[in-house]
C-alpha cells in the first residue's frame, strides 16, 4: 500500500493586497499569469517521479486569491497534477477563492475539475468592515457566490472569517457569525485578527489610525464562536476550525498532524523524508527556473529527532482530540512522559493540559495561554 502524501499549490495573485494581509502574494499582475501557470506546470510534472510511490490524499490550491485565474489555467494546473500523480478516488480537493472572482461559469467548470471542496474568504458580514479591511467585495458579493456554488453542485464548502477587525463590535461579530450558519456551510473557520510587521495595518496602528481590540473583547469574541457554533452543530476540532461532522479540513489537518505534503509555486514550504524546505520567494527567480528543482529549492532542513518531537506536541495540540501517547511512541520508539513528563506535569497542575483515554490536550484555559503552552516544548 503506497504512503498518502498531500499537495499544496500556491498561486501568488489578488486583484489587490488586502490591508492586513502578510502572504506572499501581488496584487495587479495579470500580465504575468500564463507564465506564472506554465512553470507551476513544469515543476508540478518535473516532481512527478519522486512521488511516484505515493497517494496523493489531498490537494489544496491556495494563495493569494486562485479564483483569480482563468478557468483553462486552473484547468492546466488540475491536468498536471491528475496526469501525473496517483491521486486516490476519494481525494479531498480545495480551492480558496474571494466572492467577486467568481461567478456562476466559473464554479461550474471549477467543479468538472475534480475540485470537490470551496473555501470562500468572507471575513465579515458589514461592508464597512469589508472595506476597512480593503477586500474587494461586498457581503451581497459573498452571497451570490455562496448560493452560486450551491446551485452548481458544491457540497463541502468553507467560509473564512475574521475577529478582533478594527472598529468591529462584539454584536457585530455575533451578527457575521449567525448570518454566515443560516447559510449552513459545512465549515467555518474564525481566525483572530494579527497584525503583523510590512502590512499596511502595522504602519496604520503604529501612527494611531487603527486600534487592536483589548484582550478581553478578542477572548469574548472567541467564546462567542465557540458557544455559537457549537449550539448549531459545528465540532471544534482545531483551535480556530469548526466543522460539521465528517468535514473537518482534511488537508489541515496533515499539517497539525506533522504528516508529509509537497508545496508547488512561489514560497511554497515541503515536508517529506523527514527534510523540510521551501521554493524560492523571489518572483523573477521562480519564473526563469522554468520548473527546475535544483533552481527552485532553498533552505533544505534535516530535523533532528527532538525537532520532530516538538512539532509533533505544538502542532498536534492545536487540535482539540489533542495528541496520542501510543503514536508518539509508535512514531519516536519512546514514551511521551520519558520525554516531556515534566512539562506535561506542570502544565496538569497550573490547568492548561488535560488527558483523557491516551490523549493529552489543551484545557479551554490552556487555549487561551496556548502559545505559552507550545512554549515549553519547545528545546532551545
Amino acid at each position: 500500500m503506497k504512503k498518502p502524501v498531500s499537495l499544496y499549490i500556491h498561486i501568488p495573485f489578488c486583484v489587490r493586497k488586502c490591508l492586513y494581509c502578510d502572504f506572499l502574494s501581488f496584487g495587479s499582475m495579470d500580465k504575468y499569469f500564463e507564465d506564472y501557470v506554465n512553470v507551476l506546470c513544469e515543476e508540478i510534472k518535473q516532481n512527478a517521479s519522486d512521488y511516484s510511490d505515493r497517494t496523493v490524499s489531498t490537494i489544496f490550491i491556495g494563495g493569494g486569491t486562485p479564483t483569480i485565474l482563468k478557468p483553462k489555467e486552473i484547468g492546466k494546473i488540475m491536468d498536471a497534477v491528475m496526469s501525473k500523480y496517483d491521486v486516490a478516488d476519494n481525494a479531498e480537493i480545495t480551492i480558496e477563492s474571494n466572492p467577486g472572482t467568481m461567478d456562476r461559469a466559473k464554479l461550474n467548470e471549477l467543479k468538472q475539475m475534480y475540485i470537490n471542496r470551496l473555501s470562500i474568504g468572507l471575513q465579515a458580514w458589514q461592508d464597512r468592515l469589508l472595506k476597512r479591511l480593503g477586500r474587494i467585495h461586498s457581503c451581497e458579493d459573498f452571497r451570490r457566490n455562496y448560493i452560486e456554488a450551491r446551485e452548481v453542485g458544491f457540497k463541502n464548502i468553507n467560509v473564512d472569517l475574521m475577529f478582533s477587525l478594527p472598529d468591529q463590535t462584539v454584536a457585530d461579530w455575533k451578527e457575521t457569525l449567525n448570518n454566515v450558519i443560516f447559510l449552513n456551510p459545512e465549515h467555518i473557520s474564525a481566525y483572530s485578527l494579527i497584525v503583523e510587521e510590512n502590512t499596511p495595518f502595522y504602519d496604520m496602528r503604529e501612527s494611531g489610525a487603527i486600534k487592536e481590540t483589548d484582550e478581553d473583547t478578542d477572548r469574548d469574541m472567541y467564546y462567542s464562536a465557540r458557544d455559537i457554533l457549537s449550539g448549531f452543530g459545528y465540532n471544534r476540532y482545531e483551535i480556530s476550525n469548526f466543522a460539521k461532522e465528517g468535514f473537518e479540513s482534511r488537508h489541515n489537518e496533515v499539517y497539525w498532524r506533522t504528516e508529509e505534503y509537497k508545496g508547488f509555486g512561489l514560497g511554497s514550504h515541503s515536508y517529506t523524508d523527514g527534510e523540510r524546505y521551501h521554493n524560492t520567494t523571489d518572483f523573477g527567480e521562480y519564473i526563469t527556473s522554468k520548473g527546475e528543482i535544483k533552481r527552485l529549492v532553498k533552505d533544505i532542513e534535516i530535523l533532528t529527532e527532538d525537532e520532530k518531537q516538538e512539532e509533533f506536541m505544538f502542532m498536534g495540540l492545536r487540535m482539540s482530540e489533542g495528541v496520542s501517547e501510543d503514536i508518539f511512541k509508535r512514531r519516536f520508539s519512546k514514551s511521551i512522559y520519558d520525554v516531556y513528563g515534566n512539562e506535561i506535569n506542570e502544565l496538569k497542575s497550573e490547568g492548561l493540559l488535560l488527558s483523557d483515554k491516551g490523549r493529552l490536550f489543551l484545557s479551554d484555559r490552556g487555549i487561551d495561554v496556548s502559545n505559552q503552552v507550545f512554549e515549553k516544548f519547545i528545546k532551545y
